[in-house]
């Protein structure tokens, strides 16, 4: 039996399947509801590719109307709403008028219209996040926050969203250099830190991607290679963007994978750039359920529009199951407001708070029976220390109370100076590391040889290891 209420919304009821249909947007919402649910959904949008320069800008100056006229009715109503911002907010004395048809820029007008749509968190790691330079894309960040928007770039990466019980975690990465030549590599240590962190502090991990090829209208090898890293890393979840055309999704052990969404708001007239993707998810009971909803954006506008209500791509994702030390479950508090390299932990008890720990410059963390009997948090954090005279990478071990964290060894960077370090699966106490090649004594920061060494967990540190086959299990844990 279908029931309409006076807001315009449907529900359709019908056997095992309930779709949630805005009538007055034409918003779909499709989730499977299973036997014995309780509380409340969780719902996450992620949307493509976002301009607001250019014939966009003309279009909402001379209708006087947001591009999300179409839409912001379903958008709004996520609890999380992201999408890829390429764009930079202009000083409004130097760059209302950009010098290059590809430096796109808007005015600080446009930051509330962006929120008034729904959206929570954008990324803002692309190849046009230094349009208008470091003083540009500061600005941009410093705007977004101004408006309640999240804008998450790889420095500050991941970043945690707390719904309820469920923690989120995302991080955003760019293989597509801009302006200022800079984007990230995979594989990469610093990206792997980042993936092991998230897993280990939250239920879901999101990796939003800008890479491939623009037009190409499927993946191509460096992106289905990075895709294989990424999920054997740890995510849960690629979201990807750039080439302003859709990619067909694909599953990488058993996660989903959109290669891209194509273009959200654009002005690109070639015709696939006239559609997108906007992936709709729903979390109940630690399942994800998604559906992929078609926007199409008409020839004399650039403003998308759903084109119909039926779910082209759908599947489930189990959530990863909380972190526990001792009994007490472990997870990141939400970061909106901790600055780059924090993280602040929260500990609960049968779902009640107990504590939460001053902010942590964490890059890396695990949790393990070092001793084969109690279990510790292993984390790789970042500390001055007068031995190098440099803010580097000090391994440190935690035991967990019912109090907070007590450190139990506040290390150095073992041998030499560290790069990473991880536990060798199924070996409790051995500990995995690969080191610069340069020493303690003469430190060379830009050295970009390397080394491996293995360590095992003695009660007080870690102590070198010479076991031929531990080495060789360690140089093939850390490619």
């Amino acid at each position: 039996m279908d029931k309409t209420h006076d807001n315009g919304t449907t529900f359709i009821l019908s056997g095992k399947f309930r779709i949630l249909v805005y009538t007055s947007s034409i918003f779909l919402l499709l989730f499977i509801q299973t036997d014995g649910w309780c509380g409340r959904e969780i719902r996450l949008v992620f949307t493509g590719d976002i301009m607001l320069s250019r014939n966009v800008r003309q279009e909402i100056d001379n209708r006087q109307l947001s591009p999300w006229i179409h839409l912001k009715p379903g958008l709004h109503s996520a609890d999380l709403l992201f999408g890829n911002l390429e764009c930079a907010v202009a000083d409004t004395i130097s760059h209302t008028s950009p010098s290059s048809s590809m430096t796109f820029s808007i005015p600080s007008s446009y930051i509330p219209m962006i929120r008034e749509a729904g959206f929570t968190a954008l990324s803002v790691e692309n190849n046009h996040n230094m349009d208008l330079g470091s003083a540009g894309r500061d600005r941009t960040i410093r705007q977004l926050s101004g408006a309640g928007i999240l804008a998450i770039d790889f420095e500050n990466s991941p970043r945690f969203f707390r719904f309820e019980e469920t923690v989120i975690a995302i991080i955003t990465v760019n293989l597509v250099p801009g302006q200022d030549h800079v984007s990230q590599n995979i594989p990469s240590i610093p990206l792997s830190q980042k993936i092991r962190l998230a897993k280990n502090l939250s239920n879901l991990v999101i990796v939003s991607i800008h890479w491939g090829s623009e037009l190409l209208e499927w993946p191509n090898k460096d992106q289905r290679e990075a895709a294989q890293w990424l999920i054997h890393q740890g995510a849960d979840m690629i979201i990807g963007h750039h080439p302003h055309v859709i990619q067909k999704p694909g599953i990488i052990d058993g996660k989903p994978v959109f290669f891209s969404l194509g273009n959200h708001v654009f002005d690109q007239k070639y015709p696939g750039t006239k559609e997108g993707f906007v992936v709709d998810c729903v979390i109940k009971d630690g399942i994800l359920s998604y559906c992929c909803l078609k926007t199409h954006t008409a020839p004399n506008s650039f403003f998308p529009a759903l084109t119909d209500s039926s779910c082209l791509e759908s599947g489930t994702l189990a959530m990863r199951q909380t972190s526990a030390v001792s009994g007490i479950s472990i997870q990141a508090a939400p970061t909106h407001f901790l600055s780059s390299g924090e993280i602040s932990l929260e500990a609960f008890v049968n779902g009640k708070r107990i504590w939460q720990s001053h902010p942590l410059p964490m890059v890396s963390m695990e949790i393990a029976k070092l001793d084969g009997e109690n279990e510790y948090i292993l984390s790789l954090e970042r500390h001055y220390s007068n031995m190098d005279r440099e803010k580097g990478l000090r391994p440190y071990v935690y035991s967990v109370a019912r109090n907070g964290l007590i450190a139990r060894w506040r290390g150095s960077a073992l041998a030499w100076p560290l790069l990473d370090a991880v536990l060798i699966p199924g070996n409790e106490g051995i500990l995995c590391a690969i080191h610069r090649k340069d020493s303690f004594i003469n430190p060379d920061p830009l050295n970009n040889e390397t080394r491996s060494a293995v360590y095992r967990w003695n009660g007080f540190g870690f102590s070198g290891v010479d076991n031929a086959i531990n080495c060789k299990e360690c140089q093939t844990l850390l490619k």
